[in-house]
C-alpha cells in the first residue's frame, strides 16, 4: 500500500510526473526500443519486454509505496520517466534507494532529467526522510552524469565498478556511484 505522504502526481513548472496508465504502454515501449535511448543499456527492448517492465514498475508502487513515476511534458504526452526506487545493483551497495531516469530523444537537451530529478529528490529527502539517494550510470554516459552532477551528486572514483555480467572490453562494463546525502541536499 503506498505511503499517503509520498504524492501519486507532482507537477514541477514544465513536468506532471505521475502514475503510470494503460495508454502508456505504446510510447512506453517506443522509447525503450529506440537504439539512441538504450544506448547504454545491455540491450532495446521489445514490446513484451517494455511492458513486462511497466508492470514491475506499478509492483514497484503497490508494495513499496514509491518508484519511478511517468514523466509528462505539460501540454503533451508521455516523454519518459523518472523517480527512486530500491536498488538491486551490486551488494557492496545495499540496501538503498537510488534515482533514475530515462526519456525520449525529442526530450533530450531540454533540463526536464534535472527538473523531474530535484522534485523527486524533494520528495525522497522531505517525506521519505531518506538519509541518501544513489545514482550509477555507464562511465561514458555523459549526459546522465551530467545531471548527477547538476543535482550536486559527487562522485567517488573508488566505488565505481565493472558489471560482470558484461564482456571484459564492453564500453557498458564500467559503472559509476554517484551519492548524495539529505544534508547535502539541505545545503
Amino acid at each position: 500500500m503506498p505511503d499517503p505522504a509520498i504524492p501519486l502526481e507532482v507537477e514541477t513548472e514544465r513536468l506532471l510526473l505521475r502514475q503510470w496508465r494503460d495508454s502508456d504502454g505504446e510510447a512506453f515501449a517506443a522509447m525503450n526500443g529506440d537504439p539512441k535511448v538504450m544506448r547504454y543499456f545491455k540491450a532495446q527492448r521489445s514490446r513484451a519486454e517494455s511492458d513486462g517492465l511497466l508492470e514491475r514498475l506499478r509492483k514497484q508502487w503497490r508494495e513499496d509505496g514509491f518508484s519511478y513515476y511517468a514523466v509528462e511534458a505539460k501540454g503533451g504526452g508521455l516523454i519518459g520517466f523518472c523517480g527512486l526506487s530500491r536498488a538491486d545493483f551490486p551488494a557492496h551497495l545495499l540496501p538503498c534507494v537510488e534515482i533514475g531516469w530515462r526519456l525520449v530523444r525529442g526530450a533530450w537537451g531540454k533540463g526536464y532529467a534535472t527538473e523531474a530529478a530535484r522534485a523527486s529528490l524533494a520528495h525522497g529527502f522531505g517525506q521519505m526522510a531518506l538519509p541518501e539517494v544513489l545514482a550509477f550510470t555507464v562511465a561514458g554516459n555523459a549526459r546522465s552524469r551530467a545531471v548527477m552532477e547538476r543535482l550536486g551528486m559527487r562522485c567517488n572514483p573508488s566505488e565505481d565498478f565493472d558489471d560482470p555480467d558484461e564482456p571484459v572490453n564492453s564500453p557498458i562494463r564500467p559503472l559509476v556511484i554517484y551519492r548524495l546525502s539529505r544534508e547535502e541536499w539541505g545545503r
